[in-house]
């Protein structure tokens, strides 16, 4: 019952759950500035705060393709679950 019945309904409730929670966790800054201590264990928002703070004047094409670099999988996994996302947003609708 659980499978066949409420599993499906909540499906678009779970696939958003899951982006937000990726999201928060890909995008965390202040905590691993916390507890991060080691260069190479850096996260990507740290390595490119990082990398900005490091050099002077900073190179802002070689910043903005590593930024693209780190935005692309959480573009990805929106295209992804978007389909889900949207059907969770009109299925709020109906009564």
């Amino acid at each position: 019952m659980f499978r066949d019945v409420v599993l499906p309904l909540c499906k678009p409730a779970i696939a958003v759950v899951a982006l937000f929670s990726f999201m928060g966790t890909w995008n965390d800054f202040l905590g691993p500035l916390i507890y991060l201590l080691d260069q190479k264990t850096f996260t990507l928002a740290l390595g490119l705060q990082f990398y900005q703070s490091q050099h002077g004047g900073t190179q802002w094409n070689l910043l903005m393709a590593a930024s693209t670099i780190v935005v692309a999988p959480v573009i990805v996994l929106f295209f992804f679950t978007q389909r889900l996302f949207i059907q969770g947003i009109a299925l709020t609708g109906l009564k």
